[in-house]
């Protein structure tokens, strides 16, 4: 298995997409959100983010659309809660140095553990934040993770079309 997965980022994108961390499956592969349940290329396509529904082969694709894909703590692991508040402190501030070094415009954050870490905070809301995070907009999303059963497929959707439609993307 490799060590995390590289990031797929480029100046100026709309949205960079924050994991908390890679996936076991998806760094073997070598390809973001590539475990069969995880329902983030799905979320994405019928969103409004793409035009047609990604294969997680076809990653670096997403920068087409104006988006971007990272994650807070590199190191794999089979679920999000084998990682330690260390790891997230150890990360924080280079991570904010990545995004701000790409300056998006907004920084989408997969699920709250993450952006709650990062921001010193013990619970925030879904959907747009008061702070930014590196420059950027933050937005906290629900993870799309296979083991995410709290929220639909229908509920994922709507949450990341309200970011879409703030993001003013559009699908090629």
């Amino acid at each position: 298995m490799g060590e995390g997965l590289d990031d797929i980022l480029a100046q100026q994108l709309d949205v960079v997409f924050c994991g908390i961390n890679p996936g076991v499956t998806a760094a073997a592969q070598g390809h973001h959100f590539a475990g069969r349940g995880n329902r983030f290329w799905r979320t994405l396509h019928l969103a409004g983010f793409t035009s047609q529904q990604l294969l997680p082969e076809r990653d670096r694709s997403i920068l087409d659309y104006g988006c971007g894909l990272t994650a807070v703590v590199e190191r794999p692991t089979a679920r999000a809660d084998q990682l330690s508040a260390h790891e997230f402190a150890a990360a924080a501030a280079a991570f904010e140095r990545k995004i701000g070094s790409y300056a998006p415009r907004f920084v989408a954050f997969l699920g709250k553990a993450a952006y709650c870490a990062l921001s010193a905070q013990r619970d925030v809301a879904w959907g747009p934040q008061s702070k930014t995070f590196g420059n950027a907009a933050v937005w906290v999303l629900p993870n799309p993770s296979g083991r995410n059963r709290a929220f639909s497929l229908e509920q994922l959707v709507e949450a990341y079309r309200q970011l879409c439609v703030a993001a003013g993307a559009r699908p090629l």
